[in-house]
């Protein structure tokens, strides 16, 4: 993989936080990887236009996810139904900060003050953001929140048009460790070297 270091589980496992509100990402000084799963049409557009586009739809909300368990959570690690290729994105990342800081929480917080001030401002985002629990490898639930962003309008065409730097499909990555995990060998699991991303969380 071409931005993805793969690194032992058990040892992240050791060193990540296993409770609060997180993101866990890999990432350096100038960019941040997130992960998608399509369906091959869409991927493999994805993959050699490295933009998105043919059977994409720009009408729907697009949900990004930094960390990579959570992506495997939600995809049944790639074999769910149009979800069996994931992708890696490598994001700039002044553009993911700029997604976070813009986000509208996806249900009402008290920090929004009233629930019509919190419906306002979801009507005005075209971010949503979502904590919810982490999973383990074989998907039970952790203490740990994970995040995910939805992209809609004017922050979907940003991310697609000026934010995106890479696209790999990282689908036999996954079918590799996903045989790790069915057969219950997690010392031999690796995933994507993360660690805590210093973003003032919403």
């Amino acid at each position: 993989m071409r931005f993805i270091t793969p690194t032992d589980y058990l040892a992240l496992k050791q060193i990540w936080p296993e409770s609060g509100q997180h993101i866990l990402a890999t990432y350096d000084e100038t960019s941040i990887t997130v992960y998608q799963a399509y369906n091959q049409k869409i991927a493999s557009y994805a993959v050699e236009h490295q933009t998105f586009g043919g059977e994409f739809s720009m009408n729907r909300m697009t949900w990004i996810k930094p960390n990579f368990l959570w992506m495997m959570y939600r995809s049944g690690w790639g074999t769910k139904a149009n979800q069996e290729v994931t992708l890696a994105i490598r994001l700039k990342r002044e553009g993911f900060d700029q997604i976070v800081s813009s986000a509208v929480h996806s249900s009402y917080q008290s920090s929004y003050g009233t629930q019509e001030k919190w419906r306002r401002a979801v009507k005005n985002s075209s971010v949503r953001l979502q904590w919810d629990p982490d999973h383990d490898p074989f998907g039970r639930k952790l203490e740990r929140k994970a995040i995910q962003l939805g992209l809609r309008g004017e922050s979907l065409q940003r991310y697609m048009e000026d934010w995106i730097m890479e696209i790999e499909d990282i689908s036999a990555f996954v079918a590799e460790q996903r045989e790790f995990v069915n057969e219950k060998e997690i010392h031999r699991l690796q995933v994507p070297d993360e660690k805590v991303y210093r973003f003032t969380s919403k």
